[in-house]
């Protein structure tokens, strides 16, 4: 259901916006007003969306809780695909997002109503031995001493 008013009310949103903007300054710097924030959005988004990537690489490297990397990159991603749609509302929120402190705060929000139940990082144990130390499991071939090679050879080597 949330979903459903989200797609009903946020283009309407958006259609008042226009229509009260555009009354307001005309249509030609309305439209310039959307295309300059969609440049200046996918280039923010740009370069914090680098600087997220090297936070997760860095929380990988020193095997630490990607969490908050993988939180901040995916928010930094919405905020891509907001400024990049047309409008005055989602661009006021991809904006928003575009703020760490903003950011911090709805993953706050957000972790508290979300439990995690488990999380692992690194390499998984070493499976048991058995407890039998006469077992040894191995793969095997049988060779055959009697085997001829099927070719008449180089004369380097007897056969």
């Amino acid at each position: 259901m949330w979903l459903f008013l989200a797609f009903l009310m946020v283009p309407l949103i958006e259609i008042g916006l226009f229509i009260q903007v555009g009354s307001l300054i005309g249509l030609w710097p309305t439209l310039a007003i959307v295309v300059i924030t969609a440049i200046i959005g996918t280039s923010l988004v740009r370069s914090q969306g680098l600087r997220a990537l090297g936070q997760l690489q860095g929380s990988f490297s020193r095997l630490e809780d990607p969490t908050t990397p993988l939180a901040h990159g995916a928010m930094i991603l919405l905020a891509g695909a907001l400024l990049l749609t047309p409008g005055f509302f989602t661009d006021a929120c991809g904006f928003a997002l575009l703020v760490p402190g903003v950011r911090s705060a709805v993953m706050r929000h957000i972790a508290a109503r979300v439990q995690v139940t488990r999380f692992e990082m690194g390499t998984r144990p070493a499976p048991q031995r058995p407890a039998n130390r006469d077992v040894i499991d191995a793969d095997y071939t049988e060779v055959s001493s009697d085997k001829r090679p099927n070719h008449p050879g180089s004369g380097w080597t007897k056969h």
